[in-house]
């Protein structure tokens, strides 16, 4: 790994200095001013959008509280309507964007065992540990970062009910959590190819769900791939405490292992759009590069009689990122038919908010396993 960038600031008329940690890969601050709880939310809310970062040196309790001021005031900037689905999209985007920039302006100092040494802090190191591995320093991250992490820290204890595994699932820091059941819910159910295939890959397994479900419907083996350090180390967990570790090999790989297979099953990032964080390449796949891939080599690794299995939702072309007769002509050029297909109606709670920006895609919106199979 790289080092991590310096910022520097003067506090109390003495030069200071630390480590910069983003994982959302924000620009190191090029001005930090010191706050504590005599700063006034109006106050913080200038400087910020001046471009001036706040390092927190007052109460984590009060340092929240002034971070949910300042969402406040950046949520009552009124709203151009947009004049099609697209310019929905790409409003939003930046709107998130540039509130994602002000509210990452409140920073915390962490020591170079990720403690927090501000009144009323919580207790974070172990959600750090797991986030960003060991520190070499003390270091200075946002706030609202902190609590992602957090957050995640929380959903990995906990983990995430999955129906179709009748267990739960346990995301890791990074790991695109799989809250959405209807992909894995068509997976469960759609007929195996040949009966019961033997072999199956998994292609960006993530949390290693879809490689457990084909695990848990009798396929010997199944082989899942990731190239996320993050998500194989998910994965293996995962697996592990589902037990069926002995049947699924996970390999670091950009899409396909060696070889062929009755069944091939991805479930790419749906939107073709350029990610603005690295953490966003679960949701955005910058000119269909996943999805062209899998297409484009899923003939090669198929074994004769195979499927592959795609699973996709067309909010794509709901918002106007993809044409209608684009992934249709994607497949044909990779040499391959449709030999079926299952959808599922969204079932998460932003399809039904008519408040949500993009909410007349989403509620159009459908999720398909595409079954694919050698066109010759």
């Amino acid at each position: 790994m790289s080092p991590l960038p310096l910022v520097h600031w003067t506090e109390s008329g003495q030069p200071h200095s630390a480590q910069w940690r983003s994982e959302s890969a924000a620009l190191p601050p090029a001005r930090i001013q010191p706050a504590d709880d005599t700063l006034s939310a109006d106050a913080a809310y200038r400087l910020v959008c001046e471009g001036t970062h706040l390092l927190w040196r007052g109460d984590f309790h009060n340092a929240r509280q002034l971070l949910q001021a300042l969402a406040r005031r950046i949520d009552k900037k009124p709203r151009k309507p947009a004049a099609t689905p697209l310019d929905a999209f790409n409003r939003h985007r930046q709107a998130q964007s540039q509130r994602a920039r002000l509210l990452g302006s409140l920073l915390l100092p962490f020591d170079a065992d990720h403690g927090v040494a501000l009144r009323r802090a919580p207790d974070a190191r172990q959600a750090c540990l797991q986030a960003y591995g060991p520190a070499t320093g003390p270091y200075l991250a946002s706030l609202r970062e902190l609590q992602g992490i957090i957050g995640a820290h929380e959903w990995r204890k906990k983990g995430v009910p999955i129906a179709a595994l009748d267990a739960r699932i346990h995301p890791h820091y990074g790991v695109f959590s799989p809250v959405r059941g209807e992909y894995v819910d068509l997976v469960a159910r759609a007929p195996l190819p040949g009966g019961q295939p033997a072999l199956a890959y998994d292609i960006g397994t993530g949390t290693g769900v879809l490689a457990a479900v084909l695990a848990r419907r009798g396929i010997e083996r199944v082989v899942a791939t990731d190239q996320d350090p993050r998500a194989l180390a998910c994965a293996r967990d995962n697996l592990a405490r589902l037990g069926v570790q002995d049947r699924v090999q996970v390999v670091q790989a950009d899409l396909f292992p060696d070889g062929r297979a009755p069944l091939v099953v991805c479930n790419p990032p749906w939107l073709p759009a350029r990610p603005s964080a690295p953490v966003e390449y679960a949701i955005y796949d910058p000119d269909s590069r996943m999805l062209r891939g899998f297409l484009q080599g899923l003939a090669a690794h198929l074994a004769p009689q195979g499927e592959g299995w795609l699973i996709l939702s067309d909010l794509a072309e709901h918002l106007g990122l993809r044409g209608r007769d684009e992934l249709p002509a994607l497949i044909a050029q990779a040499g391959l038919r449709v030999a079926g297909r299952l959808d599922a109606r969204p079932t998460h709670p932003r399809a039904a908010d008519p408040g949500d920006p993009l909410h007349a895609a989403r509620a159009a919106e459908i999720t398909t396993l595409w079954r694919l199979a050698a066109a010759g």
